[in-house]
């Protein structure tokens, strides 16, 4: 279901004027101190920079007024733009499966007026059309306005909705990774017309089970109490 935004033509030019690329590998994170690190949109019809490219802003960040995010903005409107998408194929390329990573976690912050669901989607490869891709099942829903979210996409094959070919496959061999908002698990996504901040995108290798999380907190509440009953009064 390779539906794509861009002109193979711009897209192309846009890979060819990156930086060069590395394997993702754990502990990758981009913190957006001082640059965009690689992220980008493409461009519309008639070429060109797209008229919602990502910025970067130099504070107001998860953490605190001195830390600088990146923004992603769409217009909701037809053509370039109407979407919120942003996209890495540098850093964020490669082989998941042989690194070890078991999802990407980031900061969000809904800075516009609509409601916005975030997702992952991957891609293999590009440029040309794809043979592989699909996006994260669970979306992380933005309320218009609202605080910092941390949130965690987790990256193995149950986790995500393939759109074409095969989850395995596609985790092996990742060379383009997009940040966007939908409502539904597709691509692309509705028009919207929005405001997404970002910050601290980690690879991350391992998260412990929600039930043994919850197993874990428990056992310290019981440690804490057997503790405060044997301390002298």
């Amino acid at each position: 279901m390779n539906s794509p935004l861009l002109p193979l033509t711009v897209l192309v030019a846009s890979l060819v004027a990156m930086p060069a690329a590395h394997a993702v590998g754990p502990g990758e994170i981009d913190t957006f101190a001082g640059s965009l690190e690689g992220w980008f949109a493409g461009g519309g019809p008639g070429g060109g920079v797209p008229p919602d490219s990502p910025t970067l802003v130099a504070g107001g960040g998860p953490g605190g007024a001195g830390d600088s995010f990146m923004q992603l903005t769409a217009s909701g409107r037809d053509g370039a733009g109407g979407r919120l998408v942003g996209m890495n194929a540098s850093q964020w390329a490669g082989d998941y499966s042989a690194a070890g990573i078991a999802g990407i976690a980031m900061d969000l912050r809904n800075l516009g007026n609509t409601d916005l669901t975030v997702r992952l989607y991957l891609e293999d490869p590009i440029p040309g059309p794809p043979a592989n891709e699909a996006v994260t099942t669970a979306g992380v829903p933005l309320p218009a306005g609202g605080a910092w979210t941390h949130a965690f996409f987790a990256l193995d094959p149950g986790s995500l909705t393939a759109l074409m070919g095969d989850t395995t496959t596609l985790l092996s061999n990742t060379t383009v990774l997009r940040i966007f908002s939908g409502a539904d698990a597709a691509f692309p996504p509705e028009q919207v017309a929005g405001m997404l901040g970002v910050d601290n995108i980690q690879a991350v290798s391992a998260v412990p089970e929600p039930g043994i999380a919850a197993l874990m907190m428990a056992g310290l509440g019981v440690l804490g109490a057997f503790a405060r009953r044997r301390a002298p009064r």
